[in-house]
């Protein structure tokens, strides 16, 4: 008699849908890689925009008057949208001597990580979210975000 194989457990689906509203971002197919290295079985819109876009958003939802480099909207459930403002994340690699791939990288898992739950109002809660930002960089090739470049 034959027994059966107990069916495979099959992983979420995980979806990254890429926006460009402005250009100069990495490729969609780089920022879906970034997203989905900290989104098991989740659904995220990766939204990149100008100063404008980001600086209403910033306005409306957080009561802010600047543009913020990463905004992430949980839906519930890790999933949810998150917008990156490309002048800002440009600027902010220049001044820091990191290349706009690693810092995109870094905004992108920070942003995943707000969806999952994670958040940093607390130290306690701000190091734990650093530790699994740092593990995620490095399975993606990219150096702790928090350390100076050499030279710096």
């Amino acid at each position: 008699m034959r027994t059966r194989r107990a069916p495979r457990k099959r992983r979420p689906r995980s979806s990254v849908t890429v926006q460009r509203a402005v250009a100069g971002a990495p490729s969609p197919a780089l920022l879906r890689r970034f997203a989905l290295s900290a989104l098991p079985g989740k659904s995220v819109t990766l939204r990149v925009v100008g100063l404008r876009e980001a600086g209403a958003l910033n306005r409306r939802y957080r009561a802010k008057a600047y543009a913020p480099n990463v905004l992430s909207f949980p839906y519930g459930g890790g999933s949810g949208d998150v917008v990156l403002c490309h002048p800002v994340i440009a600027r902010e690699a220049r001044s820091q001597g990191k290349s706009l791939a690693a810092h995109y990288a870094h905004l992108v898992v920070h942003g995943v990580l707000h969806l999952r739950g994670h958040d940093h109002m607390r130290r306690a809660d701000g190091e734990r979210m650093e530790r699994a930002e740092i593990r995620l960089l490095r399975r993606l090739g990219f150096g702790n975000p928090y350390l100076a470049p050499p030279g710096r």
